[in-house]
């Protein structure tokens, strides 16, 4: 299972969750599937909620000039901390964890929402956690106090 570790895109995983969700919820339509007339304005405002928290975890990057390549977290030059960074140690992933919501909110199914827990338990595991281990090994003290203030998530 390690052989997971770093190797998918983020943007790739959540993808693939998203077409899950939807072939699922064409597959396993009925009883659960909801009827929510509102669902498409709700869908959006949570997707522009989810893009602008990852946008705004790319930009705290950009600004502190380190790499945002998620498959090579060793190469980080600086630890981020500021910004969206004071909030959550991944706004870049709960972003796509949020834009997946706003997807199982528009295909108008629960269990479409497994597949948000589905993206964000494989991204602790096969992700976060190896992410994490270079992080400490290139930051030392100062990323495990920065663990200590600051959520994985929220």
């Amino acid at each position: 299972m390690g052989a997971l570790e770093n190797r998918i895109p983020p943007p790739l995983v959540a993808t693939l969750f998203g077409l899950l969700m939807w072939l699922a919820a064409r597959q396993l339509p009925g009883a659960l599937q909801l009827a929510i007339e509102w669902r498409i304005a709700l869908a959006l405002l949570v997707l522009l909620a989810g893009v602008s928290i990852c946008l705004a975890g790319v930009l705290s990057f950009r600004h502190a000039r380190t790499t945002v390549n998620p498959l090579k977290p060793e190469t980080a030059s600086a630890l981020v901390s500021s910004g969206v960074y004071r909030y959550t140690r991944n706004p870049m992933y709960l972003g796509f964890a949020t834009a997946l919501l706003a997807w199982a909110i528009y295909l108008a199914w629960p269990p479409a929402l497994l597949g948000v827990l589905g993206f964000v338990l494989y991204m602790n595991r096969f992700q976060i956690e190896p992410e994490e281990r270079a992080l400490a090994g290139l930051f030392g003290s100062d990323f495990e106090q920065y663990c200590s203030r600051v959520k994985r998530w929220l």
